[in-house]
């Protein structure tokens, strides 16, 4: 294996002199913004498809713990996948499905069909975002990757940031249905742009297919994260037989896949990457920092919405400052990783966002707009400074033979860990929601439902600011990796 390795990474660093690294990165940047853009435009019009479809809110969290769902299930066999098809091939398949599944959200009538449209769409940005991180380790020096991978940070968080406010625009001038057909008609000028620009930047070796370890993996991360999705749900919470049975049968398979992977000699999903602890804390610090980012992009859109009343474009231009910012911010943060390393940089972002959860715990119904912006800020300026320096250092631990398998973990945590976060987050804030209205003196008065929503938001936020100091007990323990590997 070590033999096959160096085989690889000197065949790599061959191929690295004939990559024309521009097209390559502009080929990723656009599809991964529109990717990303996807991922969370939505959000702000999640209180207008409630009333459309006549659902609550513990079934339109599906839209995106359903695609969430399906990112879990497929990130763990990209490591597979880059290994046997070439990064021309599955960044064309990606755009494709990512272009099918904008099609189906386009036309979709309801809610059923705008569920699939949201799986396929998944599909797409699984295949895109290992690919994309693969691509930026094979391409760039060591010492030039905290620079590259914080411009790969300026898509993923400054997507998510423009994609409320501007679904917040399309929903008010037109209707939801826009929301897909200004991503496609993007996603298809990335697509035309990957089909004339496209390069392979690392070789294939065709490993074999182990059926079992797909059906394994399958059923470890679908049944976590349908078992923590479906929680929300009915009259039996975390208590009902679909999720405890769900639950114990993706941990009992995850286990199962653990071992497996372990023993085999070119495993699916190279576990061994583990035995790197900077890669372990990088990779548990970036999964809770998405439970923190996706529970807070989920709940705070219906605390401005339903709570404060604020109109679908007036909620997405309030959360735009600090999303981003957050963007803005990722390139110098990664310039900043390149210079000092990463505990002086996670450890005070960890501080921040803690913080700032600490103070939307004590969001009411007379909070200003000045203020709900201001925390969001600094939120997403701790968010900034932890991600990107986060994940760069733990890779950076790898030895090349495990980068693919590397981001295909990281991705894979940052999945499941974030559908957890988002099902919880709904799931606490339900709950909060059905004791306040338990406890009023009238529990049938209408007029209290934006005040139980306020409570239950409350304790949504509480939820993620437990995580958050969960990161700043871990981050206490980064140290820069000093990286003077030979092959």
């Amino acid at each position: 294996m070590q033999a096959s390795a160096a085989t690889s990474g000197t065949a790599t660093q061959a191929a690295k002199k004939e990559i024309k690294v521009f097209p390559v990165v502009l080929a990723f940047l656009i599809a991964g913004f529109i990717g990303l853009f996807s991922e969370t435009a939505l959000n702000v019009a999640l209180t207008d498809l409630m009333k459309e479809f006549n659902i609550e809110s513990a079934t339109i969290q599906w839209l995106t713990t359903g695609y969430l769902l399906t990112m879990g299930i497929l990130v763990p066999l990209s490591g597979l996948l880059m290994q046997r098809f070439t990064t021309r091939q599955l960044f064309i398949t990606a755009l494709v499905f990512s272009c099918i599944g904008a099609i189906i959200g386009a036309v979709a009538s309801s809610f059923g069909i705008l569920m699939v449209s949201r799986v396929i769409q998944a599909v797409g940005t699984a295949l895109l975002l290992p690919l994309m991180f693969n691509t930026v380790l094979v391409i760039f020096p060591v010492e030039k990757r905290g620079a590259a991978m914080g411009l790969i940070g300026l898509v993923i968080m400054f997507a998510p940031a423009v994609g409320p406010t501007i679904a917040g625009l399309l929903v008010e001038a037109l209707n939801w249905h826009y929301i897909f057909w200004i991503s496609l008609i993007f996603l298809v000028i990335a697509l035309m742009i990957g089909i004339f620009t496209m390069q392979n930047v690392s070789e294939t070796t065709k490993p074999r297919i182990d059926g079992l370890s797909m059906l394994l993996s399958t059923l470890g991360f679908g049944g976590i994260v349908f078992g923590f999705s479906s929680a929300g749900e009915g009259d039996g919470g975390w208590t009902s037989s679909t999720v405890l049975i769900s639950l114990a049968i993706g941990l009992i398979a995850l286990i199962l896949f653990s071992v497996r992977q372990l023993k085999m000699s070119t495993p699916m999903l190279d576990l061994r990457a583990f035995k790197y602890p900077m890669f372990t804390i990088g990779a548990l610090m970036v999964a809770l920092c998405m439970m923190v980012i996706l529970s807070s992009m989920l709940v705070l859109p219906m605390y401005l919405q339903a709570g404060l009343a604020f109109s679908t474009l007036s909620a997405g231009l309030i959360l735009l400052p600090a999303s981003a910012l957050n963007g803005l911010l990722a390139p110098i943060m990664g310039k900043l990783f390149d210079k000092y390393g990463p505990k002086w940089i996670v450890l005070p972002g960890l501080v921040l966002v803690a913080a700032a959860l600490w103070m939307f715990t004590g969001v009411t119904l007379a909070s200003s707009v000045t203020f709900i912006i201001a925390v969001h800020i600094i939120m997403f300026i701790g968010v900034s400074m932890i991600m990107m320096p986060a994940q760069t250092n733990g890779l950076n631990q790898l030895p090349p033979h495990l980068y693919p398998h590397g981001t295909a973990i990281m991705n894979t945590m940052q999945q499941v860990f974030g559908a957890i976060g988002t099902a919880v987050a709904v799931s606490v804030m339900s709950n909060g929601s059905e004791k306040f209205m338990s406890q009023a003196d009238n529990p049938s008065d209408p007029s209290l439902i934006p005040a139980a929503l306020t409570a239950g938001v409350q304790d949504a936020f509480l939820f993620a600011m437990i995580i958050a100091l969960v990161g700043l007990v871990l981050s206490v323990f980064i140290r820069r990796v000093v990286v003077n590997r030979p092959h």
